[in-house]
């Protein structure tokens, strides 16, 4: 009887270990904040007509205020992980001037068309 119970007792060890490095394993992608390949704290573009483009953005921003867009027309996913409570805005003019469209919260993503914007702007509320 002493070598079965040891037995269950060692078989429950092992399983509960074999849990244990699962749930670390699975909990350590969530932790690093990187979602679709952008990286927490950035605001992402993805390829034109491209998706998630396999989590592969073509661009990322990390720090606050206005970045210039070049060569970026068409339908592009729009991706703001940024953290913090940071919100991101597409403006049509360059350095975060002109119509500056929308609030995006930390977390949303949209398909837009880049045609008419010029510059991302990065702003902590």
């Amino acid at each position: 009887m002493r070598k079965i119970t040891r037995a269950a007792a060692a078989l429950a060890l092992a399983v509960g270990a074999t849990t244990m490095v699962t749930a670390t394993s699975a909990n350590a992608a969530p932790a690093e904040g990187t979602v679709h390949g952008c990286q927490a704290g950035a605001f992402c573009i993805y390829p034109q007509d491209a998706g998630w483009n396999n989590d592969r953005p073509s661009h990322q921003f990390f720090s606050y205020g206005a970045h210039n867009l070049s060569n970026q027309v068409g339908n592009h996913m729009i991706f703001n992980n940024q953290t913090g409570g940071a919100w991101a805005r597409t403006c049509t003019g360059y350095n975060g001037t002109g119509d500056c469209q929308g609030w995006m919260a930390a977390g949303q993503y949209f398909v837009k068309d880049l045609t008419p914007i010029n510059s991302v702007l990065l702003i902590r509320q």
